[in-house]
């Protein structure tokens, strides 16, 4: 047994010799403080919408889709450049019978074999097509602005989500520190029971009352603290942030933001929504594509310059005499004049398309009235809660304070105590859910007007 503690106490000065233990001390503090840091973390809201849009994979989505447009774009200008060809060929005849006897004169004597090397180069460019090509470059463009308004969308999207998160978790937090104070508060009054109790002031049944009372509060707690882990945690992942992370809301803004009239906010929405710019453009492309499959009835003028290496020597390289290389230009005019009938109901089908295009901006516009409606007036009602709120408060604290004097002066029962201190902790929970519903309600005003983010 001495001889192993030995051993042990060698092994340890050795690692303390060469520093081993101090290392793995500094590097588990390291660690220690990193995950520290990590588990808890108070952000404002700028710092989580920033956050939020930096690790948005639904906005890679949307840049994704840019891109794609962009690719689409630049292929329809790809389309209006010249094309280009060439090959070359060797071709190798074999010829058994190589004799022609037309009966009079010589006959005619044929090799056995022949070979022959073709190389052909051509360049091609449109000159005119009706100007389909401009047509699809300009089609493509309004696609690739399509796609930005949805990614500018998918942005306000994005952030709304975050600030609805961001309050949902403020709620929560504030409820927390309702309940705590309460619980403070009502553990006050049982101590106060319990030694009315022993001197002979009050029942059991007053004691049993207060702690009654604290029980519901400390399942309201758990309620509350349950919300906020499934709260954090979605949070947590929208923000891109490491799942374990507590987050601490800073303090929000309060929402008593001066309000103008709805129809300002109405023609905000008009100005700057991106469903409207999007029918806009829409439209746009619905007008470029009819003019497209007009375009289709138009004659097509090509030029076109080849050139051509005809070689019927056994050697590929080049000989004098022994190969010709003629070189042709020309024009082509083309026209599918059955276009001219076949084409009216392509035509007949865009200009539905176009008319489905202009009534679905028209659909959105009224959408888009109401919902801004709707948003001023849950904001309106919000701040009047939180005004009616406040006054409630005012007035279940004097009811509160009365009735805890007349409790201690034996005039008031524990019942009447308790039920004095439930309606003041109520109206406390209903005066924080009602300052957050008021902001989030302002946001979701803002975001109904297209400005959330701007």
């Amino acid at each position: 047994m001495n001889t192993q503690t030995n051993a042990l106490h060698k092994l340890l000065r050795f690692l303390k010799a060469t520093g081993i233990i101090a290392a793995m001390i500094a590097m588990m503090l390291i660690i220690l403080t990193l995950v520290a840091n990590a588990q808890d973390r108070t952000i404002t809201l700028d710092e989580a919408i920033k956050l939020g849009l930096q690790n948005s994979k639904t906005l890679k989505m949307s840049q994704s889709k840019i891109d794609q447009a962009v690719s689409e774009y630049n292929q329809a200008k790809d389309r209006a450049l010249p094309t280009g060809n060439a090959s070359f060929a060797y071709n190798r005849a074999q010829i058994p019978a190589h004799t022609l006897d037309f009966g009079a004169g010589d006959p005619i004597h044929l090799p056995s074999s022949a070979n022959a090397y073709l190389g052909i180069a051509s360049v091609n460019e449109t000159i005119w097509a009706g100007n389909r090509l401009r047509y699809a470059r300009e089609s493509t463009d309004l696609l690739v602005q399509v796609a930005k308004l949805d990614a500018d969308k998918d942005k306000d999207e994005i952030s709304y989500d975050v600030i609805n998160a961001y309050y949902g978790l403020y709620k929560v937090l504030q409820s927390k520190k309702v309940v705590e104070a309460n619980l403070k508060t009502i553990d006050a009054q049982i101590k106060q029971a319990n030694r009315f109790f022993e001197q002979g002031l009050v029942t059991k049944n007053d004691v049993l009352r207060f702690q009654l009372q604290r029980s519901n509060i400390e399942l309201n707690g758990i309620d509350l603290e349950s919300n906020r882990k499934i709260i954090n945690y979605n949070l947590d992942v929208l923000l891109g942030l490491p799942e374990t992370t507590q987050l601490n809301i800073a303090q929000i803004t309060e929402a008593n933001k001066p309000l103008a009239p709805l129809s300002t906010y109405i023609d905000t929405a008009m100005a700057n929504r991106q469903e409207f710019k999007q029918f806009d453009l829409r439209t746009q492309a619905a007008e470029t594509n009819i003019k497209s499959i007009r375009a289709n009835q138009s004659p097509t003028l090509a030029a076109s310059l080849g050139g051509y290496y005809v070689d019927v020597s056994g050697n590929p390289i080049p000989q004098s005499g022994k190969f010709i290389t003629p070189i042709t230009a020309g024009l082509t005019l083309s026209w599918n004049f059955g276009s001219l009938w076949t084409n009216k109901n392509k035509v007949a089908e865009a200009r539905i398309e176009r008319d489905q295009t202009v009534i679905g901006k028209d659909i959105a516009l009224d959408n888009i009235k109401n919902e801004v409606n709707r948003n001023y007036q849950n904001y309106m009602m919000a701040v009047n809660k939180i005004n009616l709120l406040q006054t409630s408060i005012a007035q279940a604290g004097e009811n509160n304070k009365i009735l805890e004097s007349k409790y201690q002066s034996n005039v008031a029962s524990a019942t009447d105590r308790a039920d004095a201190e439930t309606l003041l902790y109520q109206a406390q929970i209903n005066l924080e859910l009602a300052r957050a519903d008021a902001g989030l309600a302002y946001y979701t005003l803002l975001k109904s007007t297209g400005k959330l983010i701007k």
